[in-house]
C-alpha cells in the first residue's frame, strides 16, 4: 500500500481547490458566517476544513471510500485486519468493543483498574462486570494490570464470560502481558479486547511493549489524540481475527457514535498514521533516547525519583513498562502532587498530564526536544530548590488493595438508574453507590454504581479532595454528600 498518501486529507484539498458552494451545514459556510473574534482567535483554516463528511468531503453516495481508503491503510500501517475511525474519542470506541462481544446481562471480565468509560459502557448495556484485581503495590499505593493468573482464576469461576477486557498501558505506563491473556482467552473460544488508549505510538517501535495486535488481541482500541499527532477525540479501533464480526463491531459504534463526524478529527487520524508509517521508527527512536536522558537528569535532582523498570516491573507488578510518560515520585520533596502541578503551572506555565498523592506524570512523545526537556528540567528543578517553601500536604489516607476493594451489589446499570438519595458523607458507608467517584486525570473510579461504599475508600475521597484532588463525576464534587440507592436496590448479581 502506498503510505505516502492520505485520502482524507487529499480529498479535503481538493475539496478547497474545487471552490465547491455548500448549501448544507455547517452552517457558519466556510467562515463566512462564523463570530470574527472566533475567527481571529482559531483562524479561518479550522473552518475552511471544517465540512460535511457526506455531502461534502465525499459525495451524496460516499462513492468517493474516502473514509473507506483511510482507515484501510491504517490498518495495514498497524497490522489489523480492520480499522475503524473515531471522532468521540476512545470513550465510545471502548463501549462500541464491548457491545460486540456481550449483550444485556451477559458477562464481560475486565480489571477493576478499568477507565470510567468502561463503567459508562456498563450503565448504558447492562452487561455483568467480573471484576479481575489489578496488581497493586501497596508500598507505593498503585495498580498495575491485572496478571495472567488472575484471569484464569477468573475464567475458572465465571466460564460463561463472553470476553475479557484489559486496560494496558495504564496511564503510568505500566503493561500487561497480552500475549498470556489473549492465550488464556482463545483457549476458551472468547476474544480479548485492549483498552490501548495510551499505546497508539507502540506499533511504531520495537523499543516499547508488544502492541496489543502483534500480541494477539481481538480488538485494540487507540486514543491517538494522547501520545500521537491526532486531534483531541481523535480514536481508532482495530479488529482481527474472526471471534467478532466486522459488521456488528461497526454497527455497534454507529449505534452510539454522532452522525455529524468531524472532518478535522479525521484528517488529523489520517495524517498521522502517514507521518507513522513514514517517519515513525526514526521519531520514536529520538523520542526514546530523549526521554532516557531527561530521566536521568531528574534523578540528579535532589529529592525527586523517577519511576521506572524496577519500581513497576516484576513478581506482583507490570509485565513492561512504557518510558514516555516519565513518572515523577516526589515523597523526597515530602509534596503532594496536587499541590507540584499547581506551582508548576503558576510559576513555569508547564501543565502535568496526572497528579496522585505523591507523583506527578510528565508524559513525552514524538513532538518533544532538548527545548521541551531543558523547560521540564529548569522548572523541576526551581521546584525542588522551593519545595520547603510550599505548604506541607494535607495528609491522604490511601486505603491498602482490601480496603479498596468494593462490594458489588448489584449492575451498575441498576444502581445508577435506581432511586437514589444524596446522603453526608459521613453517612455513606455500608451505602450503596449511585454514581461513580473518579478522582481525575487518570479517570478511574474509585467507587462504582452498585458497589457497597465502606469507611476507608470514603476517607480516602475526602482527605484527597482536602489535599487537592479532584472528583468531577459526582453529583457534589466536593463530596460533602454521596448519591446513593434510596432503598436496598435490586437483587445481587449472581
Amino acid at each position: 500500500m502506498d503510505h505516502s498518501r492520505a485520502p482524507v486529507l487529499e480529498a479535503l484539498g481538493h475539496y478547497r481547490r474545487d471552490g465547491l458552494l455548500p448549501f448544507t451545514p455547517p452552517g457558519h459556510k466556510q467562515a463566512r458566517g462564523a463570530d470574527p473574534e472566533v475567527r481571529e482567535v482559531l483562524g479561518d483554516a479550522v473552518f475552511a476544513s471544517d465540512v460535511l463528511a457526506i455531502s461534502g468531503l465525499d459525495d451524496r453516495r460516499a462513492s468517493g471510500g474516502v473514509l473507506r481508503d483511510a482507515e484501510v491503510l491504517m490498518a495495514d500501517a498497524v497490522r489489523a485486519e480492520h480499522t475503524f475511525f473515531s471522532t468521540c474519542g476512545s470513550s465510545l470506541s471502548v463501549k462500541a468493543a464491548m457491545l460486540a462481544v456481550a449483550g444485556p446481562y451477559e458477562k464481560l471480565m475486565m480489571g477493576r483498574d478499568a477507565h470510567k468509560s468502561v463503567v459508562s459502557g456498563l450503565i448504558l448495556s447492562g452487561l455483568r462486570p467480573v471484576w479481575v484485581e489489578p496488581c497493586f503495590d501497596d508500598e507505593r499505593h498503585l495498580a498495575h494490570p491485572p496478571s495472567p493468573a488472575a484471569y484464569e482464576r477468573a475464567f475458572a469461576e465465571h466460564p460463561d464470560a463472553r470476553g475479557a477486557l484489559v486496560t494496558s498501558p495504564t496511564p503510568y505506563g505500566s503493561c500487561a502481558d497480552l500475549a498470556a491473556l489473549a492465550d488464556i482467552c482463545h483457549r476458551r473460544g472468547r476474544p480479548l479486547l485492549v483498552d490501548e488508549a495510551w499505546g497508539a505510538h507502540l506499533p511504531f517501535s520495537d523499543r516499547v511493549p508488544t502492541w496489543a495486535m502483534d500480541a494477539g488481541a481481538d480488538v485494540c482500541v487507540t486514543s491517538i489524540h494522547k501520545m500521537g499527532s491526532g486531534l483531541e477525540q481523535g480514536s481508532v479501533f482495530h479488529l482481527q481475527g474472526d471471534r467478532i464480526d466486522p459488521a456488528v463491531l461497526r454497527s455497534r459504534a454507529d449505534l452510539l457514535g454522532t452522525t455529524s463526524p468531524s472532518v478535522l478529527i479525521y484528517a488529523g487520524l489520517d495524517g498521522w498514521r502517514r507521518q507513522m508509517a513514514l517517519h515513525g521508527p526514526r521519531l520514536l527512536d529520538r523520542a526514546l533516547d530523549l526521554a532516557a536522558r531527561v530521566r536521568a537528569r531528574i534523578e540528579d535532582i535532589p529529592g525527586l525519583h523517577v519511576d521506572g523498570r524496577a519500581e513497576y516491573t516484576g513478581t506482583g507488578r507490570a509485565a513492561g513498562l512504557d518510558p514516555l510518560p516519565v513518572v515523577i515520585d516526589l515523597a523526597g520533596l515530602g509534596l503532594a502532587g496536587y499541590a507540584a502541578a499547581d506551582w508548576l503551572r503558576r510559576h513555569h506555565r508547564l501543565t502535568t498530564h496526572l497528579a496522585d498523592h505523591r507523583r506527578i506524570s510528565t508524559q513525552l512523545t514524538h513532538a518533544d526536544d532538548e527545548s521541551t526537556a531543558g523547560a521540564l528540567l529548569e522548572a523541576l528543578r526551581d521546584l525542588a530548590a522551593h519545595a520547603a517553601e510550599l505548604p506541607r500536604p494535607a495528609p491522604v489516607a490511601v486505603p491498602s488493595a482490601a480496603e479498596l476493594r468494593l462490594e458489588q451489589t448489584c449492575l451498575p446499570r441498576d444502581a445508577y438508574f435506581g432511586a437514589v438519595a444524596d446522603v453526608p458523607l459521613g453517612e455513606a458507608a455500608g451505602r450503596v453507590a449511585a454514581e461513580m467517584l473518579t478522582p481525575y486525570p487518570p479517570g478511574i473510579p474509585v467507587a462504582l454504581p452498585g458497589e457497597r461504599l465502606n469507611g476507608p475508600v470514603l476517607k480516602y475521597l475526602a482527605t484527597g479532595i482536602r489535599a487537592g484532588m479532584y472528583v468531577p463525576d459526582a453529583a457534589d464534587p466536593r463530596l460533602r454528600t454521596v448519591r446513593v440507592l434510596a432503598g436496598e436496590g435490586p437483587a445481587p448479581v449472581a
